[in-house]
C-alpha cells in the first residue's frame, strides 16, 4: 500500500508526525518513507510492508496528512502502474522533460575517444535542435583487451563542451560506485555546466549492490539496460532495486536480448515490450537501436535496419533513443562499424518525427473510437 501525502510537507509538521505515529503502530507493518524533490514542490510517499489486506484505505486516507492512498496490485511496488493510481509518469530534470507521453534523442558516441570528435558531435547536436546526448567515458567490454573508456579523465573536458553547446542532459554508463563520485567532481570542477544520466548497461542489470548504490543517490536520474538474457520481470524488478533506495528517476532501456534466434542482428530486438512495460510501470521507455542491430546494414528498400527498428519502437510509443553517431565511424575505438555519420543525423531525426507523428495519428484514432 502507497500513502500519498499532501504536498511540501516536511517530517517538522504536526499533520505528518501524527500521520506517522498511527502507521508506525499498526501490526506486522514495515514503513519506507520516498521524498520526490520537483522544482516547486516536494512529494512524500509512505509505503506500507506487510499484511496490508486488512488495513482500511478509508482509515488511512482520513489522517491529516493524507492526500490519497493505493492499493499496490504489480510486483514492482514504487515504479508499478497499480490500479487507481494516478501519480505522474514522468519527471523533469536540469530542464529536459521525461515522461511516458513525448520522445527525447540521446544521439553520440558510444565511447569517447578524443576531445575534436567529441566536440564535432556536440556542434552537430546543436544545429539540429538537440538537447541530450550519450557518450561513453567507462566501457565494459566482453574482451579484456578491448578499450574499456577513457574514464574519468575525459569528463571534464566533454563536460565543458557540452556546456559550449548547450547540451543539457548526457546519457553515461557506470559500472562501479566510485565512477559515480568521479562525475560529482568533474561538474562541481567545470561549474555544473550541464546533466548527467547514470545509465546501468545490461552487463550490470543484475549487479544488485551497484543498483543499491545507484539508487541512494538523488543527484541523476538513471537509464538501466534491459539484462543480455533474463526475462522483462526480472528486469524490472532490477529498476524496481533502484527506486527502492530512494530514487525514482528511473527509465528503462530495451536494448535487445542475447540470442541466436536474433540473427542476422546483434541481439533480438524487443522492442514490442514498449506498451507492455508502460503498462505495467511508470517508466518511460527509451530503445536502443544501435545495440540491438550491431550493423549498417540495409534492406532492399534502401533503409538500414537500424532505421527500421527505431521507427519500430517510436511508432510503438517510445520516449526515449539511444543510438550510435560518430564523426569519423573508421576511427571510433567502440562499435565503429554500426555508427550513424554526422551526415545522416538530420534525415535520422527526420525519420523519427515521421514515426511519432504516426505514433500520435494513432493515438488520436484510438481515442476517437473509445468515444
Amino acid at each position: 500500500m502507497i500513502v500519498i501525502l499532501h504536498p511540501n510537507l516536511t517530517r517538522e509538521t504536526a499533520e505528518f508526525k501524527a500521520t506517522f505515529e498511527f502507521l508506525s503502530a499498526l501490526p506486522n507493518i514495515r514503513l519506507n518513507v520516498h521524498e520526490e524533490h520537483g522544482t516547486q514542490q516536494v512529494l512524500t510517499e509512505i509505503y506500507l510492508i506487510g499484511d496490508t489486506a486488512s488495513l482500511s484505505a478509508d482509515e488511512i486516507k482520513a489522517l491529516p496528512a493524507v492526500e490519497r492512498v493505493v492499493r499496490i496490485s504489480e510486483e514492482y511496488r514504487i515504479l508499478g502502474r497499480h490500479k487507481d493510481d494516478t501519480r505522474p509518469t514522468a519527471f523533469e530534470y536540469n530542464g529536459v522533460r521525461f515522461g511516458q507521453d513525448n520522445l527525447n534523442a540521446f544521439l553520440g558516441l558510444c565511447a569517447v575517444d578524443n576531445r575534436e570528435h567529441v566536440e564535432l558531435m556536440m556542434r552537430a547536436l546543436q544545429e539540429h535542435g538537440q538537447v541530450c546526448t550519450r557518450m561513453g567515458a567507462y566501457k565494459p567490454r566482453t574482451n579484456p583487451y578491448s578499450f574499456q573508456g577513457h574514464g574519468k579523465s575525459c569528463l571534464n573536458y566533454v563536460f565543458e563542451l557540452a556546456g559550449k553547446y548547450s547540451i543539457r542532459v548526457i546519457a553515461m554508463e557506470v559500472t562501479h560506485e566510485s565512477h559515480v563520485e568521479e562525475i560529482k567532481t568533474a561538474l562541481e570542477e567545470t561549474g555544473h555546466p550541464t546533466g548527467v544520466m547514470l545509465q546501468i548497461g545490461t552487463r550490470n542489470t543484475q549487479n544488485f549492490e551497484l543498483l543499491k548504490a545507484v539508487g541512494r543517490q538523488r543527484m541523476f536520474p538513471v537509464l538501466i539496460k534491459r539484462g543480455f538474457g533474463i526475462t522483462l520481470e526480472e528486469s524490472l524488478n532490477a529498476a524496481e532495486y533502484l527506486a527502492s533506495e530512494g530514487n525514482a528517476r528511473v527509465i528503462f532501456g530495451l536494448r535487445g536480448m542475447k540470442t541466436n534466434m536474433g540473427d542476422p542482428h546483434r541481439n533480438f530486438v524487443d522492442f514490442a515490450h514498449v506498451p507492455a512495460i508502460k503498462r505495467l510501470t511508470r517508466m518511460p521507455v527509451c530503445i536502443d537501436p544501435s545495440h540491438s542491430v550491431g550493423s549498417r546494414d540495409a534492406a532492399p528498400d534502401g533503409l538500414l535496419d537500424v532505421m527500421h527498428v527505431t521507427a519500430q519502437g517510436v511508432i510503438a510509443g517510445a520516449n526515449m533513443i539511444l543510438a550510435d553517431f560518430h564523426p569519423h565511424p573508421a576511427k571510433a575505438l567502440v562499435d565503429g562499424p554500426q555508427a550513424l555519420t554526422m551526415a545522416e543525423l538530420p534525415y535520422f531525426l527526420e525519420d523519427i518525427q515521421i514515426a511519432r507523428d504516426a505514433y500520435e495519428k494513432r493515438i488520436a484514432l484510438a481515442q476517437s473510437f473509445a468515444d
